[in-house]
């Protein structure tokens, strides 16, 4: 039973809380408590603000928003249910104009949870964070291309001239990893999928791992023996400078996001549309 709410909105989106008060009106109608969620000046989640006592997020926004949340909510098995406010996404379930619908098909247990895997990524011993699409380092500022080592389970698997490496979930497999040029994965799979940007060699293709793989990738030197600067994104937030002779080490997280599932509509048919632009 669902009985408590954390409310997320993206003010950008529901500028003027239209939504959220409708949201936030028939959670109560229906004896459910609901609890909004704080930001920071920067319009970022305040974690710390998040209750303990907590069934279910309610996201109100776009994929973007539901991602945040699942970061925030890494390792705290909580559903989350979007609300979509943008444009044909994956992961946002419900559509604005059938909220009502939408809920009483959570009370009545109309619905399924579904898993996806996420990573986590870890610079040196004390800096860790987690990604639902995709850990992406890239070039910071300059235009040179960096060269990058990527580690496979300890072993040198291949080094890049290129303007970054994206390292994508399944469910990241249709955002930059698509436009990078990687495969579409099918979002409740379990892999890694690493596909070099803009990488100055032939040896461009994308390359499937397996989930229980690790991977290193090493900021190298430039021409020269120069020191080069790039930045590490944990899914396109939380930028980190990383500098030659830096590691990150990726692996699959532990905890997994639950995003819920409403709708009948599969992910062939949302990406069939995606793709004819609709």
């Amino acid at each position: 039973m669902m009985d408590c709410f954390l409310i997320v909105t993206n003010d950008g989106k529901d500028k003027g809380q239209r939504v959220t008060q409708e949201v936030i009106r028939l959670l109560e109608a229906s004896g459910k408590s609901c609890i909004r969620c704080q930001k920071d000046k920067n319009k970022k989640i305040i974690k710390e603000s998040i209750p303990e006592v907590l069934d279910c997020a309610v996201v109100i926004g776009g994929d973007g928003t539901l991602i945040e949340v699942a970061r925030a909510l890494h390792g705290r098995d909580i559903p989350i249910l979007g609300i979509n406010m943008g444009t044909l996404g994956y992961l946002a379930e419900a559509e604005v104009n059938h909220i009502d619908e939408a809920l009483k098909r959570l009370f009545t247990g109309e619905y399924t949870v579904e898993s996806r895997m996420m990573l986590e990524g870890r610079l040196g011993n004390d800096i860790r964070d987690v990604a639902l699409n995709d850990i992406v380092v890239a070039r910071k500022e300059s235009l040179r291309l960096i060269h990058f080592k990527l580690y496979v389970n300890g072993e040198l698997l291949n080094s890049y001239e290129a303007d970054g490496m994206i390292i994508s979930t399944p469910t990241g497999s249709t955002a930059y990893n698509l436009s990078a040029g990687g495969p579409i994965v099918e979002p409740t799979a379990s892999m890694i999928v690493i596909t070099p940007i803009c990488s100055h060699a032939l040896n461009t293709s994308s390359i499937v791992l397996s989930a229980e793989d690790e991977l290193v990738i090493e900021i190298g030197e430039g021409k020269h023996d120069r020191a080069e600067e790039a930045c590490i994104a944990f899914d396109g937030a939380d930028t980190l400078t990383m500098v030659t002779g830096d590691t990150v080490t990726i692996q699959r997280a532990k905890a997994v996001a639950k995003i819920v599932k409403l709708s009948r509509v599969s992910f062939l048919e949302t990406l069939r549309r995606k793709m004819k632009g609709n």
